[in-house]
């Protein structure tokens, strides 16, 4: 892990101020899941769970107290206890009092204390923000809590009188990276850009797709990535216009492209990358118009991040340069659309192009926060800050249909980046992997 104690302790003092004084704050990592028989899914701990905590254990419940008159804040961490024989089996446990001192907690309990603590802890608290609906064994647990702080009350002893869903205000502080976030966000961009640029020179006519697959893999453990952070796409020929195509298992064919998206998870936090190139290392002329009109449209995307600019500026603005090379190209009638405005309200570019042009990144590869201004009556898209996270990521997919031009049939294209938003241009976190049409040929024909 790199980030440093202070980085958690500074985040749940910045929710604690938020938070109605005197309030509680509950907050679970996620379960071990069974795969089968005895055999539990790779962990991955809960992405709010660690923002706050740091902690990657599983079994894991942090209790943040709000300060209220004389009182401080608390935060309150319940874990599993150190367990020597356990260990042998399945690695080492901090325990309460070595991850209060690792992570900065006021206090550290055993998790199989949570219960009891707790109708202690809600004692008189005017508020509880937890997950509200999150599930329901978490629901029965909090109901539980509930009714045994009211089964006090004759000892004058009250119940929080109201609920608050707790990941709302959270989405609003990961929405801003900080310095330390976009140093990991960097790395893992870093490791995927390089898992890239070695699947594209391991590809050749007649490799399966699993094996591209295998290469990205195989270049994000070695350089440190903890996870891919989703399932990895490898979609060759028709596969590539099937946006989230993922069973990767066809041969790759001289003369077709291939579109891979992937990126991996480091220490916490993701990256997104894709690219698309010729399998046989040289785009054809018809592949090569497609593509550099996909470049365009990025590049009025990235011209379109700025601070105070809406959200949805980047998609507009991608979205009217592929239109406007849908019609130049033919794909779609110049005679019934006079300019990509009309064919865009008629939603005409929807046979091409009908995802949006990126999304929040971070913990999470589609990342928390809203898209809108919710505090805003007409909910516009909400304004672009410094330090916020995104992917740039149009494409074109181009399926076989009347009135399209056979010659394009069957391609389909996506580029994305990772960038994070600055005062000036954005910056591009995932710039190492090639992409102009040059670069990739010439780093195909190298290897």
């Amino acid at each position: 892990m790199t980030a440093v104690p202070a980085t958690w302790i500074e985040r749940r003092a910045r929710l604690a101020a938020r938070m109605q004084p005197g309030s509680a704050a509950v907050l679970a990592t996620a379960p071990e899941v069974l795969r089968n028989g005895d055999s539990e899914y790779p962990y991955r701990h809960d992405s709010y769970f660690y923002y706050l905590s740091g902690f990657a254990e599983p079994e894991a419940v942090l209790v943040l107290l709000a300060a209220a008159g004389d009182a401080p804040a608390r935060s309150i961490l319940f874990c599993r206890e150190k367990n020597p024989e356990r260990e042998i089996w399945d690695g080492y446990r901090h325990g309460p009092e070595g991850a209060r001192i690792a992570f900065g907690f006021d206090e550290a309990y055993p998790i199989g204390e949570l219960d009891a603590k707790m109708a202690q802890l809600l004692a008189n608290v005017p508020a509880l923000y937890y997950a509200l609906g999150h599930s329901a064994a978490l629901d029965a647990q909090v109901a539980g809590w509930l009714r045994a702080v009211r089964a006090q009350g004759r000892s004058g002893v009250a119940a929080p009188s109201s609920m608050h869903h707790l990941p709302a205000m959270l989405d609003e502080m990961r929405l801003v990276k900080d310095a330390g976030e976009q140093g990991l966000m960097e790395r893992a961009a870093r490791i995927a850009a390089g898992a890239h640029a070695r699947a594209m020179r391991f590809t050749r006519p007649g490799v399966f797709e699993y094996e591209i697959e295998a290469e990205l893999l195989h270049e994000f453990r070695r350089h440190g990535a903890q996870f891919p952070a989703y399932t990895p796409i490898v979609a060759s020929g028709a596969n590539a216009c099937v946006l989230h195509y993922n069973q990767n298992s066809r041969h790759c064919r001289a003369g077709e492209l291939v579109l891979v998206d992937a990126g991996c998870e480091f220490d916490g936090y993701a990256s997104d990358i894709t690219r698309t190139w010729p399998v046989n290392g040289r785009f054809s002329q018809e592949q090569k118009a497609l593509y550099e009109l996909v470049l365009r449209a990025q590049d009025a995307a990235f011209a379109a991040i700025v601070p105070g600019r809406p959200y949805s500026g980047m998609h507009e603005a991608a979205l009217r340069v592929l239109t406007e090379g849908m019609l130049d190209l033919g794909l779609l009638d110049r005679s019934r659309y006079g300019s990509p405005e009309d064919a865009i309200a008629d939603k005409a570019h929807l046979q091409f192009y009908m995802h949006g042009t990126g999304h929040w990144l971070g913990m999470d590869v589609h990342d928390v926060g809203p898209y809108r201004d919710m505090a805003a009556a007409e909910r516009p898209s909400r304004p672009l800050l410094p330090g916020m996270a995104l992917t740039v990521e149009p494409g074109i997919y181009v399926r076989p249909a009347p009135g399209v031009p056979e010659a394009y049939w069957n391609i389909g294209i996506r580029i994305e980046d990772d960038v994070i938003v600055t005062d000036g241009a954005c910056r591009v976190l995932s710039a190492d992997a090639p992409k102009g049409v040059a670069e990739i040929e010439a780093w195909m024909g190298e290897s």
